[in-house]
């Protein structure tokens, strides 16, 4: 029972910083960049490329809480895939998700933007990858909302993984399935 209880433990934090911000748009700047240095294992770590799609990878900024190791997690996951990554830990994640056009139903821990489109969440680098490859004009972006177990940065050993959609945000406000993982 001590892995339900620490991933329960580790959504409800997710979700303490998610929802407890006491600024509102507009009243502060983006924060400044925190520079992130690889360690030697990251570095040793065999790396599988999704840019064999065709798509030019480009840089993704990820704005997430200071102490969140899911998030950590995810940024490896991207750099393992040939993202290059700046990280930005902060405590204004809702100014950052309202200023990018996420909705509490649509949120997750941390937010990435890559171009003009916004990231949320645990989406796997190559779902981003077809995204980016596509860039479709009616889009904001992709998110897996919530924090699902096996997504990228979120696996738990000996823990089935849960299914999970991708989801597109239309500008127009609307959702589509993007891609599924069962």
């Amino acid at each position: 029972m001590r892995g339900p209880l620490v991933l329960l433990a580790t959504v409800l934090l997710g979700g303490a910083v998610f929802f407890g911000v006491t600024r509102y748009p507009g009243e502060t700047d983006l924060p400044e960049p925190v520079p992130v240095v690889a360690t030697e294992a990251a570095e040793a770590v065999e790396v599988t490329m999704v840019s064999d799609i065709g798509a030019s990878l480009p840089a993704v900024k990820v704005y997430k809480a200071p102490t969140c190791g899911c998030c950590g997690e995810w940024i490896t996951h991207l750099r393992e895939h040939g993202f290059e990554v700046e990280a930005v830990d902060t405590n204004e994640m809702m100014t950052i998700k309202a200023a990018l056009g996420i909705t509490p139903a649509m949120g997750s821990c941390h937010t990435a933007e890559i171009g003009d489109f916004v990231i949320e969440g645990h989406v796997p680098a190559e779902a981003i990858a077809e995204f980016m490859a596509q860039a479709p004009a009616d889009a904001i972006g992709l998110t897996v909302p919530g924090m699902p177990v096996g997504s990228p940065g979120m696996e738990v050993e000996g823990v089935a993984a849960d299914p999970y959609d991708v989801i597109q945000l239309g500008s127009d406000g609307s959702t589509t399935v993007f891609r599924s993982y069962r």
